[in-house]
Protein backbone atom coordinates (compact mmCIF):
# COMPACT_ATOMS: atom_id res chain seq x y z
CA UNK A 1 0.00 0.00 0.00
CA UNK A 2 1.18 3.27 -0.54
CA UNK A 3 2.22 5.64 2.47
CA UNK A 4 -0.05 7.83 1.44
CA UNK A 5 -3.43 5.54 2.93
CA UNK A 6 -1.67 3.66 5.28
CA UNK A 7 -4.05 2.90 8.18
CA UNK A 8 -3.19 4.31 11.63
CA UNK A 9 -1.92 1.62 13.83
CA UNK A 10 -4.77 1.57 16.42
CA UNK A 11 -7.33 0.65 13.80
CA UNK A 12 -10.52 0.01 15.56
CA UNK A 13 -11.64 -3.64 14.59
CA UNK A 14 -15.41 -2.98 15.10
CA UNK A 15 -17.57 -1.90 12.01
CA UNK A 16 -18.92 1.58 11.87
CA UNK A 17 -15.66 2.64 14.74
CA UNK A 18 -13.42 5.23 13.47
CA UNK A 19 -10.65 3.45 12.06
CA UNK A 20 -7.94 6.68 12.69
CA UNK A 21 -6.97 8.73 9.71
CA UNK A 22 -4.68 8.90 6.54
CA UNK A 23 -1.68 10.85 6.15
CA UNK A 24 -3.22 13.14 3.34
CA UNK A 25 -6.45 15.00 3.25
CA UNK A 26 -8.51 13.84 -0.13
CA UNK A 27 -9.00 16.99 -1.16
CA UNK A 28 -5.45 17.72 -0.56
CA UNK A 29 -3.57 19.62 -3.89
CA UNK A 30 -1.82 17.01 -6.34
CA UNK A 31 1.23 18.04 -8.41
CA UNK A 32 1.03 19.22 -11.47
CA UNK A 33 3.57 16.94 -13.53
CA UNK A 34 3.16 18.99 -16.99
CA UNK A 35 3.50 22.36 -18.17
CA UNK A 36 0.20 23.56 -19.51
CA UNK A 37 0.99 27.25 -19.12
CA UNK A 38 3.74 29.12 -19.80
CA UNK A 39 6.24 30.24 -16.95
CA UNK A 40 5.98 33.86 -17.54
CA UNK A 41 2.65 36.17 -18.26
CA UNK A 42 3.15 36.63 -22.72
CA UNK A 43 5.87 34.72 -22.80
CA UNK A 44 6.55 31.71 -25.31
CA UNK A 45 4.35 28.50 -24.91
CA UNK A 46 3.73 25.90 -27.53
CA UNK A 47 0.91 23.40 -26.37
CA UNK A 48 1.80 19.60 -27.31
CA UNK A 49 0.34 18.87 -30.89
CA UNK A 50 -1.17 15.60 -29.78
CA UNK A 51 -3.24 17.31 -27.18
CA UNK A 52 -5.72 18.81 -29.89
CA UNK A 53 -5.77 15.94 -31.94
CA UNK A 54 -9.55 14.60 -32.69
CA UNK A 55 -9.82 11.00 -31.98
CA UNK A 56 -11.43 8.06 -33.37
CA UNK A 57 -14.29 8.14 -30.61
CA UNK A 58 -15.34 11.87 -31.81
CA UNK A 59 -18.73 12.71 -32.94
CA UNK A 60 -19.86 12.15 -36.39
CA UNK A 61 -22.22 14.15 -38.25
CA UNK A 62 -25.83 13.22 -40.28
CA UNK A 63 -27.95 12.32 -37.11
CA UNK A 64 -29.74 15.41 -38.08
CA UNK A 65 -29.90 14.52 -41.73
CA UNK A 66 -31.60 10.92 -40.72
CA UNK A 67 -34.25 12.86 -38.61
CA UNK A 68 -35.12 14.96 -40.92
CA UNK A 69 -35.81 12.27 -43.26
CA UNK A 70 -37.66 10.36 -40.67
CA UNK A 71 -39.97 13.31 -40.01
CA UNK A 72 -40.68 13.54 -43.95
CA UNK A 73 -41.51 9.75 -44.03
CA UNK A 74 -43.90 10.00 -40.79
CA UNK A 75 -45.71 12.71 -42.32
CA UNK A 76 -46.35 11.40 -45.45
CA UNK A 77 -47.48 7.93 -43.98
CA UNK A 78 -49.20 9.72 -41.27
CA UNK A 79 -51.26 11.45 -44.36
CA UNK A 80 -52.60 7.91 -45.42
CA UNK A 81 -52.83 5.57 -42.39
CA UNK A 82 -52.68 6.64 -38.51
CA UNK A 83 -50.02 3.96 -37.42
CA UNK A 84 -47.54 5.96 -38.91
CA UNK A 85 -46.71 7.59 -35.32
CA UNK A 86 -43.59 5.88 -34.62
CA UNK A 87 -42.01 7.16 -37.55
CA UNK A 88 -42.28 10.91 -35.88
CA UNK A 89 -41.41 9.83 -32.69
CA UNK A 90 -38.01 8.18 -34.27
CA UNK A 91 -37.68 11.33 -35.72
CA UNK A 92 -38.01 13.75 -32.92
CA UNK A 93 -36.15 11.58 -30.34
CA UNK A 94 -33.02 11.39 -32.99
CA UNK A 95 -33.68 15.55 -33.41
CA UNK A 96 -33.75 16.74 -29.48
CA UNK A 97 -30.41 14.69 -29.57
CA UNK A 98 -28.74 16.06 -32.56
CA UNK A 99 -29.38 19.62 -31.15
CA UNK A 100 -27.49 18.32 -27.85
CA UNK A 101 -24.37 17.21 -30.87
CA UNK A 102 -22.26 19.77 -31.50
CA UNK A 103 -21.57 19.14 -35.13
CA UNK A 104 -25.21 18.58 -36.29
CA UNK A 105 -27.56 21.29 -37.75
CA UNK A 106 -29.58 23.18 -35.32
CA UNK A 107 -32.06 24.26 -38.54
CA UNK A 108 -32.24 20.42 -39.66
CA UNK A 109 -32.90 19.47 -35.85
CA UNK A 110 -35.46 21.96 -35.56
CA UNK A 111 -37.21 20.97 -39.22
CA UNK A 112 -36.86 17.35 -38.11
CA UNK A 113 -38.88 18.25 -34.61
CA UNK A 114 -41.43 19.96 -36.43
CA UNK A 115 -41.82 17.99 -39.00
CA UNK A 116 -41.95 14.44 -36.57
CA UNK A 117 -44.71 16.46 -33.88
CA UNK A 118 -46.63 17.33 -36.72
CA UNK A 119 -47.13 13.36 -38.37
CA UNK A 120 -47.71 13.02 -34.41
CA UNK A 121 -50.55 14.98 -34.80
CA UNK A 122 -51.79 13.73 -38.23
CA UNK A 123 -51.76 10.16 -37.15
CA UNK A 124 -53.52 11.25 -33.73
CA UNK A 125 -56.42 12.36 -35.71
CA UNK A 126 -56.42 9.22 -37.97
CA UNK A 127 -56.24 6.92 -34.77
CA UNK A 128 -58.75 9.26 -33.40
CA UNK A 129 -61.31 9.57 -36.27
CA UNK A 130 -61.39 5.85 -36.83
CA UNK A 131 -61.87 4.83 -33.16
CA UNK A 132 -65.09 7.42 -33.34
CA UNK A 133 -66.27 5.60 -36.34
CA UNK A 134 -65.54 1.99 -34.70
CA UNK A 135 -67.84 3.19 -32.22
CA UNK A 136 -64.82 2.91 -29.28
CA UNK A 137 -65.36 6.32 -28.65
CA UNK A 138 -68.34 8.42 -27.67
Amino acid sequence: MSPDVDLAQDASPLPGAHRGGFLRLPTAPVAVTVETAPAEPGGEFTPDATSWTTSDSAFHRGLAGWSLGFAILGLLVSMFVGWGFPIGLVAVVSAIIALRRPLESRAVAVWAIVLGTLSILYSAGWLLYAAARANIIG
